[in-house]
């Protein structure tokens, strides 16, 4: 996974708590076919694994590049 150049990065503490997930959202929302985004986080974001596949159902992939103890990467492609 280090070749692939990501269309967008996000660090999640750095997005204001109520608006994190619709953000998150709204980038991979304007990702290309094909394209990838990194999500670091504070903290595994299985939550938004969740909420990824509730509302995003078959159009992601979600691979864990670093799982902890302080820092979490996350490679979220748009299929």
């Amino acid at each position: 996974m280090n070749e692939l150049k990501y269309a967008a990065k996000l660090h999640a503490p750095d997005i204001e708590p109520r608006i994190r997930h619709p953000r998150i959202f709204e980038v991979f929302d304007g990702l290309k076919e094909g394209e990838f985004m990194e999500l670091t986080n504070d903290h595994d974001p299985k939550p938004l694994h969740y909420q990824f596949m509730m509302e995003r159902e078959d159009t992601f992939t979600w691979e864990y590049v670093e799982e902890g103890p302080t820092l979490w990467r996350v490679v979220i492609g748009k299929k």
